[in-house]
Order: structure tokens, then C-alpha cells, then sequence
């Protein structure tokens, strides 16, 4: 979508980005819960680029992710994708996946679901674009790198959320009384 965005657009908007201290890892009230959590993936390291296939440019599928140090007293795992540098005045949210089994594991390749490739991810919250699903980085040509954060929070009760699929405002406000330990994985994507 954002892909057909004049270049010159990207470089005007450059400056607009929320930042990284405005991801729900870093929010202030989630400041005392525990950053134990370690995310990686199989098919990118930390602060590395996103291979294409994991980009509207590519197949768009989400990428592998596995996740250790969950502690034994958590309840449900939340995982939470945002674009830090997104031109918008919150991060973008391109994945909110909810009711994750506790415990050290993961997710496989393309196990996030997407308009085009349903998938048996347990249960979904709604991205930026009110779609439920993985919204594939497709950063503005020319607005420089972006930061995707890969969040993972342990929850110590299974969240009680009023509707079936969870935006960024439910999901913090549950966060915020049920996290108890959190970790993240960046992976950057630009157009030039």
C-alpha cells in the first residue's frame, strides 16, 4: 500500500516518526515489569535487516520467532509487532497475537495469519489498518530506515479483554495490570 508513496513524500514526512520510546514495551507504566524475555529468530538477528520475504516486497508472510525465559507463574503469552518509525503519532501495529500457551517456544514461519494466507495462530488482535492479522513492514520509499519491534509480555492471568479481537489501547490497558515479564526483537526494513 504504502510502496506506491512518491520518494519524495518518504523524505518529506522523515522526520515524523513516534520512536522507539513510544513501543508499549517502553511504556512507562510497564517500567518496573521485568525485561527477561529473550526473543529471537531463526532468519534475522537483532538490529538486522528483515529478509524481503517477510515484507509487502516479498511473500508478506510473518517471520519465525522463539522466545525463552517466560516465567514459570506466567499465565498466557501476548506477542505485540509495531513500527516504531512509522509516519503516524503512535507506532503501527502489525500484529497482536493473544492467548499464546506460557512457556518457552515460538512461532513458525508464517504461523501469523494474513488477508491472502490464514493460518492456526491461536487468536489475533487488530492491526493499524482494523484487519486482523500480520500487516507486513511496507515502510514509505525514502522515509529511511524503520525499526519493527518484536514484542513478547508473560502475563500472570490470561487476559479478560470485552470484545473477541483486541486493538493497541485494550491490550495496553490489560498489560499494564497483568505483565509480569516482557522481551523484545528488532528487525529494521527501508525503501530508498
Amino acid at each position: 500500500m504504502l510502496e506506491n508513496l512518491p520518494a519524495g513524500l518518504g523524505h518529506a514526512l522523515r522526520g515524523a516518526r513516534p520512536g522507539m520510546a513510544q513501543l508499549v514495551i517502553n511504556d512507562e507504566a510497564l517500567a518496573e515489569v521485568d525485561d527477561i524475555i529473550i526473543v529471537t529468530s531463526p532468519a534475522f538477528d537483532d538490529g538486522d535487516e528483515l529478509p524481503t520475504r517477510y515484507t509487502v516486497d516479498g511473500e508478506g508472510i510473518s517471520p519465525p520467532l522463539q522466545w525463552s525465559g517466560i516465567p514459570e507463574k506466567a499465565a498466557e503469552l501476548v506477542l505485540l509487532v509495531e513500527d516504531a518509525d512509522s509516519p503516524t503519532p503512535n507506532p503501527l501495529v502489525h500484529a497482536i497475537v493473544w492467548k499464546l500457551p506460557p512457556g518457552d517456544g515460538g512461532v513458525e514461519e508464517g504461523a501469523m495469519a494474513t488477508q491472502a494466507q490464514p493460518s492456526d495462530t491461536p487468536a489475533m488482535g487488530v492491526n493499524s489498518y482494523l484487519r486482523l492479522g500480520y500487516l507486513p513492514p511496507d515502510p514509505p520509499p525514502g522515509h529511511g530506515p524503520h525499526n519493527y519491534a518484536f514484542q513478547v509480555f508473560a502475563l500472570i492471568a490470561p487476559l479478560k479483554i470485552e470484545t473477541s479481537a483486541p486493538g493497541r489501547t485494550e491490550l495496553v490497558d490489560a498489560l499494564r495490570v497483568h505483565a509480569i515479564a516482557k522481551g523484545m526483537l528488532i528487525g529494521t526494513y527501508e525503501r530508498t
